[in-house]
């Protein structure tokens, strides 16, 4: 297990020494995912993900009271929004698509380009930009000062009712880290039930495999957690150069990260502008060869699937629809 999590780059070894005294607390992840590391400075505890579900879709955070967290991340599109792009304060447009929370707790950097650290660092950017939540974190916290019902719940969390931007971040991660999915129809599979996947998904499995999707999509999380140019949008005249805005360095020119493929049928549309609409759509993109470039991932390159392989490749990522995430739901009432 070691291996596998070193390789996925969530947790330096040494780390999992505290998953062990977490995991009689912390919820039982589904079939098919590994135990969640908890980071040592903000542990699993039922209370601060209560507190952390309530602050995600409570739209006061924002500047106007109109944009709360699950507005881009909604449980209903499988916590994305539908949209190509994500719709902010005053009807702003942003120039990505909003990425799902799904299993984002095997994964320390966040954002299509890497640029926040870690969950707790994520969490705090959309509040700060201007064409998201347009606040800033003494505006937020303010706000929350100023709504008494807080207090008790940072309280049961923290163990008192201070309320900071760095426990806003730690609460809204937590909860984030329990936004799960497992359990698929692979997974059973996978783990011995040998009709749990159609016929036409274990054709899929092997053409996934055939065609080096796993090269990228790898692991329990079908992701590498890396970032990749497979060249969407790249010929556009004022192309997004992903990665690269963050490090400058050259290989990571026009390389985006690398999502998840979990629940991947409910998180319509696809790629980081949301250009395309359909899965039938992101097979036809990659059996093409994507789009040609300097950084083009060698990976990507024509790969002439046939109708048929084409279509038992999308009956395998549908089989990749778990649970552990469903059912969750906004609050009916918010502190007061």
């Amino acid at each position: 297990m070691k291996k596998v999590l070193a390789a996925a780059g969530v947790l330096a070894p040494a780390a999992l020494l505290f998953a062990a005294a977490t995991a009689a607390t912390a919820p039982k992840e589904p079939l098919g995912l590994l135990p969640i590391i908890w980071p040592k400075d903000n542990p699993y505890s039922a209370e601060k993900a209560s507190l952390g579900k309530t602050l995600y879709f409570d739209k006061r955070l924002s500047a106007d009271g109109t944009v709360a967290c699950s507005t881009c991340h909604d449980p209903k599109f499988a916590f994305t929004d539908g949209a190509p792009v994500s719709t902010g304060i005053s009807g702003q447009k942003g120039g990505r698509s909003a990425p799902t929370v799904l299993n984002r707790a095997w994964s320390n950097s966040q954002f299509w380009d890497g640029r926040a650290p870690s969950l707790e660092a994520q969490a705090l950017g959309p509040v700060q930009n201007p064409i998201e939540m347009g606040n800033s974190l003494d505006g937020m916290v303010k706000t929350l000062n100023g709504i008494a019902g807080y207090k008790p719940l940072f309280s049961k969390a923290f163990g008192d009712g201070e309320i900071n931007a760095d426990r806003v971040a730690k609460a809204i991660a937590t909860f984030e880290r329990t936004v799960v999915s497992g359990n698929s129809p692979y997974d059973r599979w996978k783990a011995g039930q040998a009709t749990a996947m159609s016929q036409a998904a274990i054709r899929g499995y092997h053409v996934f495999q055939k065609a080096e999707c796993d090269a990228c999509h790898e692991g329990q999380n079908f992701t590498s957690n890396m970032y990749t140019n497979i060249g969407m949008g790249i010929d556009k005249p004022e192309a997004d150069l992903g990665r690269y805005v963050v490090t400058k360095q050259d290989g990571d020119w026009g390389a985006f990260k690398t999502p998840t493929l979990r629940d991947i049928e409910h998180t319509a549309p696809y790629m980081h502008d949301g250009s395309l609409k359909t899965l039938e759509e992101v097979v036809d993109y990659y059996d093409k060869g994507g789009t040609p470039n300097k950084n083009l991932d060698p990976h990507v390159k024509k790969r002439n699937l046939s109708a048929a392989e084409k279509a038992d490749l999308v009956a395998f990522m549908k089989a990749l629809s778990g649970t552990g995430w469903r059912g969750i739901a906004a609050p009916t009432a918010f502190p007061q």
